[in-house]
C-alpha cells in the first residue's frame, strides 16, 4: 500500500503554511482520534502548522485473537522484546517517509516537519525518525517504547542524531509499563541523543496538561518561540 493510497485527516491553520506535524494514532485507533486535540495545544491563532493525522492500514492482530483493525505493525505477543512484528514496522516506516515527501513537495522543508505518535503510532514516528535520512524538526514519542526493545534501530540517521526527541508516558500504564519508556529514553541518552522525558499521573491516554507542553515543546521547534 502507498502512502497516497492512506486516509488521512489534514487540519490546516488560518495562516499560510510553514510547518508540519504528522501525528500517528494507536493500535485499533484512527487519525479522527488525534485530530481534536490541535485546539488544545495553547498555540498562536495565527501560527503556519498544518497538522496531518492519517489511518493505519486494517490487518489481523494477533494477540486481538487476528482480528482486523487499524495497526501500523501485527503485535504478536505482550513480551515486548518480542511484541513488534518487524516486517510491519519496516513496511509502514515507508508509508511515514512517504508522507513526510508528500509535504515536502508541498513545500514544507523537511527540518520544519515533526513526527509525532502515540502508543504504536509513537514506536512508528521514533523508529522511522531516527532512521530518517534528512533533518527533522523533532520527534514526539507518546507512551511508546522501541520496536527493537532493549537496542536502537539500525542504520540511525547522522542528520537526526541532534534532532529534538520527547517522550511522554503514564505513570500508571498498564497497556506499555513506564519501564519500556524508560529503557528507550535511557538508550537515546547513552547514545547521546537530545531527548526529553516527561511522567504523568495517568493510565494509557493523553492529558490536557500534557497537551499545553506539546504545545509548548512544537512553538520551539516550528514557530521559534
Amino acid at each position: 500500500m502507498s502512502a497516497q493510497s492512506l486516509e488521512k485527516i489534514t487540519v490546516e491553520p488560518k495562516n499560510s503554511v510553514t510547518a508540519c506535524v504528522i501525528w500517528l494514532h494507536g493500535l485499533g485507533d484512527s487519525g479522527e482520534g488525534f485530530a481534536p486535540v490541535v485546539p488544545m495545544l495553547g498555540l498562536p491563532e495565527n501560527h503556519g502548522i498544518r497538522f496531518v493525522f492519517p489511518h493505519a492500514p486494517e490487518q489481523p492482530v494477533t494477540i486481538n485473537q487476528g482480528y482486523v483493525m487499524r495497526s501500523w505493525y501485527d503485535i504478536k505477543s505482550m513480551d515486548l522484546h518480542n511484541r513488534a512484528d518487524m516486517e510491519g514496522v519496516l513496511a509502514s516506516e515507508q508509508l511515514v517517509h512517504q508522507l513526510i515527501k508528500e509535504q515536502v513537495a508541498a513545500g514544507i522543508a523537511e527540518q520544519n516537519i515533526v513526527l509525532a505518535g502515540f502508543s504504536q503510532g509513537g514506536v512508528i514516528s521514533l523508529f522511522s525518525g531516527l532512521r530518517y535520512p534528512k533533518k527533522l524538526a523533532g520527534i514526539l514519542a507518546l507512551s511508546c517504547y522501541l520496536p527493537n526493545a532493549d537496542t536502537l534501530p539500525e542504520n540511525l540517521s547522522a542528520e537526526n542524531s541532534s534532532t529534538s526527541v520527547l517522550q511522554h508516558h503514564g505513570e500508571q500504564d498498564e497497556v506499555v509499563p513506564i519501564s519500556a519508556g524508560k529503557v528507550a529514553n535511557q538508550l537515546l541518552q547513552q547514545a547521546g541523543y537530545s531527548v526529553a522525558w516527561k511522567s504523568y499521573h495517568m493510565p494509557h491516554s493523553v492529558l490536557p496538561e500534557q497537551l499545553i507542553d506539546i504545545g509548548n515543546w512544537l512553538k520551539i521547534r516550528l514557530l521559534n518561540d
